[in-house]
């Protein structure tokens, strides 16, 4: 079939060369091109930009349901992606001050008229109640006292917190983070992959602090988001300053300017450019949005730091200090008169997230990567491939598995020191080259064969091709090492988020 096509188009091709004779001089070369336009060779057709819903279908890493719809199921490789995230964020809240709290999934819906939430955001929530009266909480049929709502956010639930206890001007800031699921009642059509979803996860943060303490814990913040960002190599991204709805917000407007100054000197203090989103704040706070522009030139909201001063008092929060007064307006005193008195102050609540909606991230992520994933965030990253199924090559293989799990130790109690590297092992009976083609097609990090020939030394042989790397001559070349100098080497790559 192609050759017949190829005898079809030989001859417009010679009628579109020019018919003179050609000088001695002149080069055949030019004769030929010389043809016209229409018969130039094309460039290769542009590449599409990555879809992560593609993607995440051909690495089996998420996959959706109709009897839950928005609401991704992660599977094992999306999982590990996913706990990747999370936990590296964990890591980072030792530096920055975070504490980890766990707190419900539903509230009664008094807890969300007290927050604002279920007058300003109540076509975003659902409603929970229970077709049990025997389970009710009230005497009363139909009571509101029945009725829940999923959350939305974490911020009602963090107050509580901060309201359980006596708090001094001494113990602020203070830092909740959680990861608890959310749920927001999307419209149907606009769901997406996991992109626009109804359960999604948030690295949610609250900062309760003093009015002295905001620009501080602003500045912390932005340089936090500045961290993760380069550490995922993402960017470059742009902060906007959104300011007071046209309606739907709570407070008065005296306090929302103070509120927006507030944040405007932080932005000024930071040192990157910034501009002014008018109106799209929060119903409770203006904020600071961190819009992320991918590899193909679309911009998308991720991070956010939100200033609130409303919350708080809705929720009677507050903290003893002395010189209320001065406290209220952020300002410090050495006036041991002002000093001597103590009084009851509102703290500043500071709503924060990094990350924004880690589903959200991952789908950036897998578009950014397009697949090809650096080492410590690849749900493949390291295959054991056999060359025989002998009895001692299946128990090298294993053992090699073992110290690149951290599984190595006594089998008698827990697992002490495992590495949480992925080690998958083939040891079908297929031949070797399928098992490595089949490999890099799966997108492994690392490759490593073990034979009748590593078995008196106990080594194995290492493809590192799979790996970023400076040096890639060095990645290119197989390399026979044992496996603990294998497993120190990729459990370093793995802890500096190589």
């Amino acid at each position: 079939m192609f050759a017949q096509r190829v005898v079809r188009i030989r001859p417009p091709i010679s009628r579109c060369l020019p018919r003179i004779r050609c000088p001695e001089s002149s080069s055949l070369n030019y004769l030929w091109r010389r043809t016209c336009s229409s018969h130039a060779t094309s460039s290769l057709p542009p590449k599409p930009p990555a879809d992560h819903r593609q993607l995440g279908v051909q690495q089996e890493l998420f996959t959706t349901s109709i009897y839950s719809p928005g609401s991704p199921i992660l599977l094992p490789n999306g999982a590990r992606i996913f706990n990747r995230l999370v936990e590296f964020l964990r890591k980072q809240y030792v530096r920055y001050g975070f504490d980890e709290v766990i707190t419900p999934t539903i509230y009664k819906k008094a807890l969300w008229r007290k927050s604002g939430h279920l007058e300003n955001y109540g076509d975003d929530m659902y409603t929970v109640t229970s077709t049990s009266p025997s389970r009710s909480d009230s005497l009363k049929e139909g009571d509101e006292e029945d009725e829940y709502g999923l959350k939305p956010m974490n911020c009602p639930g963090h107050c509580l917190i901060f309201a359980s206890q006596l708090r001094s001007y001494r113990h602020l800031p203070i830092r909740y983070a959680d990861f608890s699921p959310l749920h927001r009642n999307e419209i149907s059509g606009a769901l997406s992959g996991l992109t626009r979803v109804r359960r999604f996860h948030q690295d949610d943060g609250h900062i309760f602090c003093r009015p002295v303490q905001i620009e501080e814990e602003i500045k912390k913040t932005l340089d936090f988001v500045r961290v993760v960002y380069s550490t995922f190599k993402l960017g470059p991204y742009r902060l906007t300053l959104s300011t007071r709805p046209a309606d739907h917000y709570i407070g008065t407007v005296e306090e929302w300017e103070g509120a927006e100054n507030a944040l405007k000197r932080a932005l000024d203090a930071s040192g990157q450019e910034w501009t002014v989103n008018e109106g799209d704040g929060a119903f409770y706070g203006p904020k600071i949005d961190i819009v992320l522009r991918d590899s193909d030139g679309k911009e998308h909201q991720t991070a956010t730091i939100q200033l609130d001063f409303q919350l708080p008092k809705r929720f009677e929060l507050g903290y003893v200090a002395p010189a209320p007064e001065c406290e209220r307006r952020g300002e410090l005193t050495t006036d041991p008169v002002k000093l001597r008195e103590t009084g009851l102050v509102t703290p500043v609540l500071i709503h924060r997230a990094v990350l924004g909606s880690v589903e959200r991230l991952m789908a950036l992520l897998i578009e950014h990567y397009d697949g090809k994933w650096p080492f410590w965030l690849n749900p493949r990253q390291v295959v054991i491939i056999t060359i025989s199924d002998s009895e001692p090559v299946l128990r090298l293989a294993k053992s090699a598995q073992d110290i690149l799990l951290g599984r190595d130790g006594s089998a008698d109690g827990p697992v002490v020191n495992p590495s949480q590297l992925v080690v998958d092992l083939d040891d079908s009976q297929r031949s070797l080259a399928l098992k490595v083609r089949e490999a890099k097609s799966k997108g492994y990090s690392v490759i490593v064969a073990v034979g009748p020939k590593q078995v008196p030394t106990g080594t194995v042989t290492v493809d590192m091709s799979g790996l970023e790397s400076g040096d890639s001559a060095k990645t290119s070349e197989k390399q026979e090492m044992a496996p603990k100098d294998l497993f120190a080497l990729l459990k370093n790559k793995a802890d500096s988020y190589q």
